[in-house]
């Protein structure tokens, strides 16, 4: 039998994953946009600005892409647990919420660092970043 209330937890923590990996989505945007507008004022008649603000981006945004996969790895693995409970396993106990059990590739950091969505977004953040300081 399905304890509803176990479901409710893992959902809660399942929720919460998604909810970091959101706010680690709108600090880098923040903090790039935050660095482009300080390398704007440096704009002035006698020079094109410090371009050193635009590269100095990339290091925030790299480290924001690590954290926002880890918090997508720790959702996939509340997933995989959730499934499980569902699925009625044997070897989860009522409201355990553990997610040791859940490693390898699938459920593994690296996997979320490559996946569409974080190299979409944070890949081409870096990207536009280095063509932009390149180029102007």
């Amino acid at each position: 039998m399905i304890n509803e209330k176990h479901l409710e937890f893992i959902q809660s923590n399942i929720s919460r994953m998604n909810q970091c990996s959101f706010h680690m989505k709108g600090w880098a945007i923040t903090i790039v946009s935050a660095l482009l507008a300080v390398f704007a004022s440096t704009i002035n008649e006698c020079s094109v600005g410090n371009k050193m603000f635009i590269f100095i981006a990339i290091a925030p945004t790299c480290l924001f892409w690590v954290l926002d996969a880890l918090y997508l790895s720790k959702e996939r693995k509340f997933i995989g647990l959730y499934n499980d409970v569902v699925s009625d396993m044997r070897f989860i106990k009522e409201y355990e919420i553990d997610i040791k059990y859940y490693a390898g590739w699938k459920y593994s950091i690296f996997k979320a660092i490559i996946s569409p969505s974080e190299i979409i977004l944070y890949g081409s953040i870096i990207l536009g970043l280095i063509l932009f300081g390149v180029l102007y």
